[in-house]
């Protein structure tokens, strides 16, 4: 598990990463837009905050650091047309932490607050006045950290659109195609079913009629990706009803690979606000 839960500081970006933050720009952009004259505060919260700016990498085999660019703490401190009237980064790295109090230093008339904690964590503990704020959530982890009982607080704030990266690429390295369920390792089935809120992830397996013949009974789930995100997209419609928008931007690797479905949700359970926000969602995602 530590392979795939990796610290973050050792990773880099490529061009997936720059298409996921311009997509969540376009979005706090016209988000704050569109409500800078209503009565609400306004707020980000960013779940796994990092350092502020990416890492983006560059060589023959994408382990050199390229350049670096605004990361999702810069681009939301910077939206001026109606600025956010509180900004919470949460870190669970005291060393970033560390970086993110020099984007709140350089920034000292803003209302920045930074959480050093693990984001479920956090989340689970959250509160506000929903009567009075609004705002947008980034759930950005490394791989499988986000889980389900977070996304269900979420669901119920009826405040946070959310954005959230789900890790096709790192769960379908866990699921290997041909395989019983139960032969998945214990430490692996519980993050399956932490991230999935039950075992929905063991439908992906089916028995293999041709191959049992030949003794025993085998079972093998369809090679991609496309199976556990249709099970988890199922999932936040269930949720979230008409608020959960189902078209999404799937991010690959420089090899064409699906790494990140980015996906989203609305907050609010006005009809108005729910049409006009996948309005704007949908069109960033598919034309972006």
């Amino acid at each position: 598990m530590a392979a795939l839960e990796q610290n973050r500081s050792t990773s880099f970006g490529g061009e997936w990463t720059l298409e996921k933050l311009g997509i969540l720009e376009s979005y706090l952009d016209a988000y704050t837009t569109v409500l800078k004259n209503q009565p609400f505060m306004l707020m980000y919260i960013d779940a796994f905050a990092g350092e502020g700016r990416i890492a983006l990498a560059g060589g023959e085999d994408d382990n050199e650091i390229q350049d670096f660019a605004s990361g999702s703490v810069e681009r939301a401190v910077k939206i001026d047309d109606k600025p956010f009237d509180k900004l919470v980064f949460v870190e669970k790295e005291p060393a970033r932490c560390a970086k993110l109090e020099q984007v709140r230093a350089a920034n000292p008339g803003r209302n920045i607050s930074i959480k050093n904690s693990e984001a479920n964590e956090f989340l689970s503990h959250f509160h506000e006045d929903w009567r009075r704020w609004r705002g947008v959530l980034f759930l950005d982890p490394f791989a499988t950290e986000v889980e389900w009982s977070t996304i269900e607080k979420i669901a119920g704030f009826h405040a946070l659109d959310t954005w959230i990266l789900f890790p096709v690429s790192a769960i379908a390295r866990i699921l290997p195609t041909s395989m019983l369920p139960d032969d998945i390792s214990d430490g692996w089935s519980i993050r399956l079913t932490r991230v999935f809120g039950d075992q929905s992830w063991r439908d992906l397996y089916r028995e293999n009629p041709q191959r049992s013949l030949f003794g025993g009974v085998e079972h093998e789930r369809d090679s991609g990706v496309d199976g556990l995100l249709a099970i988890y997209k199922d999932k936040l419609g269930e949720l979230f009803g008409d608020r959960f928008l189902r078209e999404s931007r799937t991010l690959k690797n420089s090899r064409n690979s699906p790494l990140f479905e980015l996906l989203f949700c609305v907050g609010s359970s006005s009809p108005k606000a729910i049409d006009r926000a996948k309005d704007i969602a949908k069109h960033i995602v598919e034309h972006l």
